[in-house]
Parts: structure tokens; C-alpha cells; sequence
């Protein structure tokens, strides 16, 4: 169940974009920032505060990629399936991650910590299949990489230790003391 959100601190960010429709984008962008996601009842006070329908709103957070309706993971991450990030093997990238995270990209780990998106481009074609890991770049990403994206990842992130170190441990084949190790 989400968390409720705080009217306030929605109303505060439509006020912040008075330019109405024309700042529906940063209104949202904001409320990304702020809620990690866009929350339905955030959306819902949006509509009312900027006198928009809640179809309209909708449709600019599915229009864009960039917006999530659900709650993304603490490590969100990204994988190129432009065309020369695919021919260089992105799709065989996203199999490893979906492997190693037992999740498709759309999907966030039950654990909350990682999220899998796949993108049309990332902007760097000469450098593919490239990953975003925290908007943190992996140039000519191949599957055997993964396991070091992730640990990583793990190693930077004291906070998730413990249901992290599942995730990971079971991902690189450890136990849960030899991954602690790490």
C-alpha cells in the first residue's frame, strides 16, 4: 500500500510551475524527485490544483519514459536498446540482469533495491550496449560485467547491507557471510 502523500508539499511544487500546462513536465519532474515515483494521489491533486484532467496528466507521465507510476528500487537501472547498443549485444545484457535480479525490466527486486528499465537510447552509441546504474554510466556493458555492476553497487550501499546482500549473495552464487566480506 503507498504511503499517503503530503498535499502540501504537492501544492507547494504546482505553485512553484504557475505556468500551468506549460509546466505540467517540471510539475511532475518535481514530484518524481520528491515521492521517488508519481504517486495516484499526488497525480489526482495535480488535476484538481491545475484545473486538468487526470486522462491529460496521465498522459505526459506515460508519454515519458523518465516518469514512473510505480516506486523504483534505491539502485535504478537502465539499459540501452537503441539500434547500435542492440547490435552490440544490449539484449543479452538485459537477460544477465534479468537472471541475476529475477526481474523484467519494469520490475523492481522484492527486496525495494533494484529496478530494471530498458531505454530507446542513451545518447552514446559509439560506447554500447551502454547501463545506467544510478544514472552512473558502463560503457560496452557485456553479461559477464554484470556481476561487478552489481557488487558495486553493494559495496557502495552500508545502508541495504542485509536484504542487498541476499539479493547479491544469491546472484553471485555466495553465502550470505562471504558476501558480507565483499
Amino acid at each position: 500500500m503507498e504511503a499517503p502523500v503530503n498535499t502540501e508539499k504537492v501544492l507547494d511544487i504546482v505553485r512553484k510551475h504557475e505556468d500551468g500546462w506549460g509546466g505540467m513536465i517540471a510539475v511532475l519532474t518535481d514530484i518524481q524527485y520528491v515521492f521517488g515515483y508519481l504517486p495516484e494521489e499526488a497525480l489526482r491533486i495535480v488535476a484538481s490544483a491545475t484545473d486538468t484532467s487526470l486522462a491529460d496528466i496521465y498522459g505526459v507521465a506515460t508519454f515519458y519514459r523518465a516518469f514512473s507510476l510505480h516506486p523504483r528500487g534505491k539502485h535504478h537501472i537502465c539499459v540501452c536498446l537503441g539500434t547500435a547498443c542492440h547490435v552490440r549485444g544490449a539484449q543479452m545484457v538485459v537477460e544477465e540482469f534479468e537472471r541475476q535480479l529475477n526481474i523484467r525490466p519494469g520490475e523492481t527486486t522484492l527486496d525495494g533495491n533494484f529496478s530494471l528499465e530498458t531505454v530507446n537510447c542513451l545518447g552514446a552509441c559509439a560506447l554500447g550496449p551502454i547501463v545506467t546504474m544510478d544514472n552512473d554510466p558502463s560503457t560496452k556493458v557485456r553479461p559477464a560485467d554484470i556481476r561487478k555492476i552489481l557488487k558495486t553497487s553493494w559495496k557502495t550501499d552500508t545502508e541495504a547491507t542485509d536484504s542487498l546482500g541476499v539479493t547479491v549473495a544469491a546472484a553471485l552464487g555466495q553465502e550470505m557471510e562471504e558476501a558480507t566480506t565483499i
